[in-house]
């Protein structure tokens, strides 16, 4: 078996979605806004998903809040994590982990089992990433970030940091360009690396950056060896579930067609990888074997796994927890 998560079109499954989640490799379900309509119609899809697949299914968003919520309507609108630098220093880090709880536990009560959050990038120059992070500053970034990691946990999700060692330093996107940052080891080591360092073991997942970091490896670093087993799971001492980006992204395609992405990622440390908006390369990556993934890999799938039960959002918004922030939301919005 190995692990690939796929994605779907539609706000219902088609027979070729149930073809494909039935598939053996198939062991992850990510979803988009254009999945969604409703929290009664996002909770059936993720129902219906887990009912097709073969295997126990990882199911997953990008819901970090600010312009990338994946859900809105009935979802609290989480603001952008620069906001919680904009606060007063005393208030950042209950606030951080307030949004932290509330993120997660919103996406779990519709039975997905994790956000991919939270970004740990400084922020620099990239404009993709921008108020995404936390803060430009390592020390800031490392601190709220942490907090917010608690508030997740208490909601029962793992967090996933992205996108390592760093993309906050280069301007441009890698859904659309390959990235190339040129910056000498030293500097990467010492403004990006130490965020990723200090939270490592907080973390359920990583998922690195299609960037090419080169004065330190030739490949971007969800393909490199190096990257991925010499600094992450050696130097930093990570045990968590390594997650490739979205080999549809315009940063994969230096590795080769969409074969050669999966087996270059999977043969430099990814536990699972990520093939979305290309069904035809879906389809195509899944008719030959791919590599078996390790005990030690299912276990780490395994450990993310976490909404087989769930409290439902009506349940989740009567309780006290829940409308104390709503207030503290209506407070910084207002």
């Amino acid at each position: 078996m190995a692990q690939v998560m796929i994605d779907i079109a539609g706000t219902e499954l088609t027979a070729e979605d149930k073809q494909l989640l039935a598939h053996p490799d198939v062991n992850g379900l990510i979803l988009f806004t254009r999945n969604f309509v409703s929290i009664e119609q996002v909770e059936s899809l993720v129902a219906a998903a887990r009912a097709a697949s073969e295997t126990p299914l990882l199911v997953a968003v990008d819901h970090e809040g600010g312009r990338v919520q994946r859900f809105r309507d009935g979802f609290s609108a989480i603001p952008a994590m620069a906001r919680i630098a904009e606060l007063p220093h005393d208030e950042q880090l209950a606030a951080a982990q307030d949004l932290g709880w509330l993120m997660a536990r919103e996406v779990r009560a519709v039975g997905i089992d994790i956000s991919f959050a939270p970004v740990l990038d400084i922020n620099g120059c990239s404009e993709v990433i921008g108020d995404r992070a936390f803060a430009s500053d390592v020390q800031q970034v490392a601190h709220i970030a942490q907090a917010f990691i608690e508030g997740m946990h208490e909601a029962g999700m793992g967090a996933t940091g992205k996108h390592f060692p760093g993309h906050g330093s280069v301007a441009a996107d890698s859904h659309f360009a390959v990235p190339v940052d040129s910056r000498s080891k030293e500097a990467i080591f010492n403004t990006d690396l130490p965020v990723f360092d200090m939270l490592a073991d907080r973390l359920a997942g990583m998922m690195p950056a299609h960037v090419i970091y080169e004065q330190v490896d030739p490949q971007p670093a969800g393909f490199s060896h190096y990257w991925l087993q010499t600094i992450l799971r050696e130097q930093l001492g990570f045990n968590g579930l390594i997650f490739s980006d979205d080999l549809s992204m315009q940063g994969a395609t230096v590795v080769g067609d969409m074969r050669q992405r999966a087996l270059a990622a999977l043969q430099a440390g990814c536990d699972m990888v990520l093939v979305c908006n290309d069904r035809d390369a879906a389809f195509e990556l899944l008719q030959q074997p791919l590599p078996d993934t390790s005990a030690r890999s299912r276990q780490r799938l395994q450990a993310m796994l976490g909404a087989a039960n769930y409290e439902r959002m009506d349940e989740l918004q009567r309780s006290n927890r829940w409308q104390e922030v709503q207030r503290w939301l209506e407070r910084i919005s207002g």
